[in-house]
């Protein structure tokens, strides 16, 4: 069974997303479409392409991930995905990077795993960063006082 990844967003969001991955995971291109919603498009000719770029995957099923629930991409996607010549879809908004890398890394996984490990990936790389210290560690004592380091 083949899984392809569609991802619809504001442009030019999408094919930033999918260039990301292709980085990564260049043999990943088969399986991963873009479509960039438009300024000021009406959603039937933002729904036509982006019906258009998921029959360009050719998959058996589809993961859609969209930017942000209730935008127009969002609206687009979830009349994509109810439509009836599309019922082994599932979508999801809010994509991020470590979603869509995550996605790509399980993509020959069943449909709800492969749903389940994106929901993981996008939600576990949202994290607050420490600026004082690197990721995961303390600093010690020592490490106060600059002057004890070799020059």
């Amino acid at each position: 069974m083949k899984n392809g990844i569609l991802i619809i967003a504001h442009a030019p969001l999408a094919s930033a997303l999918r260039q990301c991955v292709l980085h990564v995971f260049p043999d990943a291109a088969p399986a991963l479409a873009a479509f960039d919603v438009q300024a000021n498009v009406p959603i039937e000719e933002t729904l036509a392409g982006a019906a258009q770029a998921l029959g360009l995957l050719g998959a058996d099923q589809t993961l859609v991930l969209t930017d942000m629930f209730g935008a127009t991409p969002c609206n687009a996607a979830q009349r994509l995905v109810g439509a009836a010549d599309a019922p082994d879809t599932k979508l999801l908004a809010g994509v991020n990077l470590p979603m869509l890398l995550r996605a790509v890394t399980y993509r020959h996984e069943p449909l709800e795993a492969l749903v389940a490990r994106a929901l993981a990936g996008g939600t576990q790389g949202v994290m607050q960063v420490a600026v004082s210290a690197p990721q995961n560690q303390t600093r010690k004592k020592h490490d106060e006082n600059h002057s004890d380091h070799q020059q």
